[in-house]
């Protein structure tokens, strides 16, 4: 949308066109970044590794053709997600090539080992599930995956009892359960409750709160790490402060942007591990990794307020 690249732009601006330039023109996997430094890790609670708390999906983002056209801007998103600190690459099957587009990259760049790769069953249980996991080792270019996901709930029970004979296999180090509206929090707070999984991927930002009244309290108490989609309500936060200079209170949180607002007021819940937010675009994935020094959850209010 024009007024999300025109906020990522005053950000660039802001850092210095020469020093992104430097950054989005480098090639070499070699090359020092320019990224933020310092990204901030929480422990994923049933095995106490520690995960950066920024991510990055790729619903939309990584749909792209074989071009090295189409696929230049990606490798320079993955290398500045990795040189910058974070690990966490999250897809689908059901996310068009995007799978492909990610297995190709990881071996491009060698950067295999330095991703947390999370990809999702969405096929009902038994023979179709079996087949989309296959194929979806096939499009990553990998023997396994660090977490595996029942997307929106399709057939949960069957499929969690099958990704946990994939964990047992060891071809899955995590299992979880993911939706992206409101209306499922309640399913997924009784999984919670009644399963043992290792991650909920849910929706939440500055103008969703759904998630904070049950769901969120409840992973933290049964310890389940969390995994937060529509940071951005898929864009239209910053339709709603189009216009609008940053608050000059952002500078006691470190924030010189819009997007690095809406990240720490997801981030500042204890609850949340990470935040996955898609992008294309270098300056977005530079952007977004600013966000990686968490703030003080009093600031919550104060962000949701701007977008109320």
């Amino acid at each position: 949308m024009s007024s999300f690249r025109m906020n990522r732009r005053e950000f660039i601006g802001a850092i210095g066109a020469a020093a992104f330039a430097a950054v989005a023109n480098t090639r070499a996997a070699e090359s020092p970044s320019l990224a933020p430094s310092g990204m901030q890790k929480r422990a994923i609670p049933s095995s106490g590794e520690q995960l950066p708390v920024i991510g990055m999906g790729t619903s939309g983002t990584f749909d792209v053709g074989a071009t090295e056209a189409e696929r230049a801007p990606l490798v320079e998103v993955l290398r500045l997600l990795f040189d910058g600190g974070g690990s966490l690459i999250d897809t689908a099957p059901s996310y068009g090539r995007a799978e492909t587009v990610i297995g190709d990259l990881l071996q491009q760049g060698d950067w295999r080992q330095r991703a947390f790769l999370a990809t999702k069953i969405s096929a009902g249980g038994g023979a179709g599930a079996r087949t989309q996991w296959n194929g979806s080792l096939a499009r990553l270019r990998s023997d396994k995956v660090d977490l595996l996901q029942v997307h929106n709930l399709v057939d949960w029970r069957e499929n969690l009892a099958f990704l946990r004979e994939l964990k047992q296999a060891g071809q899955v180090r995590y299992v979880g359960v993911t939706h992206y509206l409101d209306h499922a929090h309640d399913e997924l707070a009784r999984i919670v409750q009644a399963e043992r999984i290792d991650f909920v991927q849910v929706n939440y930002s500055a103008a969703t709160r759904s998630a904070e009244k049950w769901l969120l309290p409840l992973c933290k108490e049964h310890g389940v790490a969390v995994l937060v989609n529509r940071a951005f309500l898929d864009g239209r936060l910053f339709d709603t402060v189009h216009g609008r200079e940053v608050p000059a209170w952002a500078a006691e949180i470190d924030c010189r942007s819009w997007a690095q607002l809406f990240l720490k007021f997801v981030l500042a819940n204890p609850a949340v591990t990470a935040v996955i937010p898609a992008t294309s675009k270098a300056r977005h994935m530079l952007d977004n990794l600013g966000a990686g020094v968490v703030a003080d959850a009093k600031y919550q209010d104060r962000i949701a307020a701007l977008v109320s």
